[in-house]
């Protein structure tokens, strides 16, 4: 009976968990406030990153736990290089399953300086994962604030007394909240997170006001498998969109990458960013079961190939494992 009883309760814990989540991601869908013009709207947009597969918290709230062991990924990216103002992307994500397995948090800071603008992400996290036959399916949430920072002081103008530059902008401090699925299993992963549900229009006073429509929603998903080629080799092919329902280019992004996995050591591809006409070259070395560091180079075919260099990005990965096993190393 006492057996009974507690079955009951988690199953009950699982139940409610579950509806809260799709019940969070139903209340998204109605719109609160009629469609504002794109001429005050703030797009808060979705940094790009190459190395995204690596630290999926950056894409997805529900990856949190998924790799089973408190885990931590620092990025930097310089973005279109030998630009004036180049963008800086950096970012911190850490997170871990709880003690009940079922349950995870993380939490994510990026900071990005672009112009004369600079910008700092805060998020955590939660996930619940539920065992499948096969894999797992995770549901996540994530909540925190955009804070964003414009200094005209250090801009050469051609005319120093224009009035739109005479005073700094206010800073805009944005609460948002976003949601995500993620399934993963030992050969296969796919996942879609709508990174906001909250978008701003830009007042007249400087200020920013929250606004919902949900024709302004980005999708982003992502879908991939582990193919066996040798004892010592694998190859991982894997795809990203990033659709916009609102935007005029609703189709932001999309990569088809494809990595090679030599002896659990080094994984070495790259991808091909199809809407900016961007190649990419990714170099991952696994140092021990716990510490790996990665580097990857893109290099622009498009219009910015006149303009830019390329861009960089490294990332350092470090997993407190409690029991580490080797004989069955996370790819996903």
């Amino acid at each position: 009976m006492n057996c009974l009883v507690i079955y009951k309760i988690r199953s009950g814990i699982r139940s409610a968990a579950v509806k809260l989540l799709l019940a969070l991601l139903l209340i998204s869908g109605a719109d609160l406030e009629a469609r504002v013009p794109d001429s005050s709207r703030i797009n808060l947009g979705f940094p790009i990153y190459s190395q995204y597969l690596q630290n999926g918290m950056v894409i997805n709230p529900a990856y949190a736990g998924t790799r089973e062991v408190l885990s931590g990924i620092l990025s930097y990216r310089m973005q279109w290089m030998g630009t004036s103002g180049l963008p800086l992307l950096q970012s911190l994500s850490v997170h871990s399953p709880m003690k009940n397995d079922k349950v995870a948090l993380g939490m994510t800071a990026q900071f990005m300086k672009f112009g004369a603008t600079r910008s700092t992400s805060l998020h955590g996290s939660y996930a619940y994962h539920i065992k499948m036959k096969k894999g797992r399916l995770s549901m996540g949430l994530k909540t925190g604030v955009d804070i964003s920072n414009t200094d005209y002081t250090g801009l050469l103008l051609i005319d120093p007394g224009d009035p739109v530059f005479q005073a700094n902008e206010k800073s805009l401090v944005l609460p948002n909240a976003g949601a995500g699925v993620y399934y993963f299993s030992d050969r296969f992963f796919a996942g879609m997170a709508v990174p906001s549900f909250l978008n701003y229009r830009r007042n007249s006073n400087g200020t920013a006001s929250p606004y919902h429509d949900f024709t302004k929603y980005e999708f982003l998903v992502t879908a991939g498998g582990l193919i066996g080629i040798s004892p010592v080799l694998k190859f991982k092919p894997s795809v990203l969109v990033d659709y916009s329902l609102g935007d005029s280019k609703q189709l932001r992004q999309f990569d088809i990458n494809g990595n090679f996995i030599i002896a659990d050591l080094i994984w070495a591809g790259g991808s091909w960013r199809v809407t900016e006409q961007v190649a990419v070259g990714i170099l991952q070395v696994q140092l021990n079961h716990q510490l790996m560091f990665g580097f990857s180079y893109d290099y622009p075919f498009g219009r910015m190939n006149s303009y830019t260099k390329g861009s960089t990005e490294f990332v350092l990965r470090y997993e407190f494992r409690y029991k580490v096993s080797a004989a069955n190393p996370r790819y996903f």
